[in-house]
């Protein structure tokens, strides 16, 4: 049974710092590129931030690009989120993405999200 499971987030001000982590279960973690996105209240859902199978490309979104580190541990099955110098706009639930380097059709997986929340 394929799982992702978030954890990490919570309530923190700004400026503060938060890692999150995603543990994954039930497929071969290593065939997989992992993202985080995110979602706040009325707004789409934004990739924030990629790493390839192997952890040798990152990509991250212009509005975290600086502040925030993904990265993986294949041994562990794990990815994390390093977030430092939050802002209120970081505010949202965030999720953990699987896709397959070839193509998600033969695997697209989500967890069900870590709520951060960046406020005073």
């Amino acid at each position: 049974q394929v799982q992702l499971l978030e954890s990490g987030g919570g309530l923190v001000q700004p400026g503060g710092s938060l890692r999150l982590s995603c543990a994954a279960s039930g497929f071969t973690f290593s065939r997989y590129s992992m993202k985080w996105y995110r979602q706040a209240p009325g707004k789409e859902r934004e990739l924030v931030a990629t790493i390839t199978r192997f952890g040798g490309s990152t990509n991250y979104a212009d509005s975290v690009k600086g502040r925030f580190t993904i990265s993986r541990n294949n041994d562990k099955n794990m990815v994390y989120l390093q977030m430092n110098s939050l802002k209120p706009e970081d505010t949202a639930v965030y999720l953990c993405n699987a896709g397959h380097w070839a193509t998600t059709a033969l695997g697209d997986y989500w967890g069900q999200g870590t709520q951060v929340t960046v406020s005073s």
